[in-house]
């Protein structure tokens, strides 16, 4: 068995982390999913979806977690979203900066899509995005949420609130400060994950409208995707060979490059241009893997630890405990729970 691996960009992990207050141990936690607490935040840098629920799912134990994407969600600007977050400023209108979400999100994060849907008097922002509703898959999902909303008052001429809010999960034990930050009425065990927006909204002229500007960042982003496109389909099928060769054990760069079809030399290149190295690679490969199967019953630590590409269980432990702050065993017990 093969399991999915998404990503996000790591902006929203520090995000999160940052918002979670000197209650949690910010430098192990970014640590936890392979960033480097010191380093400047690089937007183009990510983080796999599972390990970022992880984290969060970490916090949860640490401190009550029911203000933190809501805290999380609003400490978002337009800025730190790079030429997204300048072509959402210069569209001319509300409308028009969603749509642009609607297109280059996957710049962002590939286990999200966005989708504009016509309703009565507004418009329906969906939030797709599939896998078990996990606590992190929750807690990332109300942050996405609440992102939206603060980067559209940050645009928005008139204070903008959001008609209604739904959520697919369940509601917090406490759901008073959510309604006071969107400002509307917050369905919880929705049949979706939506901001309904009026049509007055979304046709309000943004502060920053200016057509050349958005004509000059759409030709960026189109290029950039395109781009991403291509390095993400080298990285995804990297890391399809990676954990597929891992019951063998470790595999060799020349033998991934082999079913590559390219030269060592090219594969090192090409994983260098965008910060990558195999070896990086395949450690990121090994912890999504790990962190997917123990997510699920069907395997046990001895079975996961052989899938991964350990000799010994010990070894598989260790290094677990070296990527999460936790044990395998205590790990699943941990996801049994929620």
């Amino acid at each position: 068995m093969l399991v999915a691996m998404g990503a996000v960009t790591s902006l929203f992990v520090r995000k999160m982390v940052a918002a979670a207050g000197p209650e949690v141990d910010s430098a192990h936690l970014l640590r936890s999913v392979g960033l480097d607490p010191e380093a400047s935040a690089d937007p183009k840098a990510m983080v796999a979806d599972t390990a970022y629920y992880g984290l969060l799912e970490q916090i949860a134990e640490q401190t009550d977690v029911t203000r933190l994407p809501l805290r999380g969600g609003a400490s978002m600007r337009c800025d730190d979203y790079g030429a997204l977050g300048l072509a959402w400023k210069a569209a001319p209108d509300l409308l028009g900066s969603y749509r642009r979400v609607e297109r280059f999100a996957r710049i962002w994060t590939d286990v999200v899509e966005y989708e504009l849907r016509r309703a009565e008097g507004g418009m329906w922002f969906f939030l797709h995005r599939s896998g078990a509703r996990r606590l992190g898959l929750r807690l990332s999902n109300e942050a996405t949420m609440a992102s939206a909303v603060a980067i559209s008052r940050e645009v928005s001429p008139v204070p903008f609130t959001p008609l209604e809010v739904h959520f697919r999960h369940p509601a917090p034990r406490k759901t008073a400060h959510h309604i006071d930050y969107f400002g509307c009425d917050v369905v919880f065990e929705s049949d979706r994950d939506a901001l309904l927006i009026a049509d007055d909204a979304l046709a309000q002229r943004n502060r920053l409208g200016d057509e050349a500007i958005t004509q000059f960042l759409l030709g960026h982003l189109v290029q950039e995707l395109a781009e991403l496109e291509e390095d993400r389909s080298l990285t995804d099928r990297t890391k399809t060979i990676i954990a597929r060769a891992l019951s063998e054990g470790l595999p060799k760069m020349d033998e991934v490059a082999r079913r590559l079809g390219m030269s060592v030399r090219s594969l090192h290149r090409r994983l260098a241009e965008h910060g990558m190295s195999f070896q990086s690679l395949t450690e990121d490969t090994r912890r999504e893997l790990a962190i997917g199967l123990l997510s699920e019953e069907d395997y046990s630590i001895a079975e996961i630890a052989f899938l991964t590409g350990f000799s010994e269980q010990s070894a598989f432990t260790r290094a677990f405990k070296r990527w999460q702050g936790a044990t395998p065993a205590s790990f699943r017990r941990g996801q049994k729970r929620r």
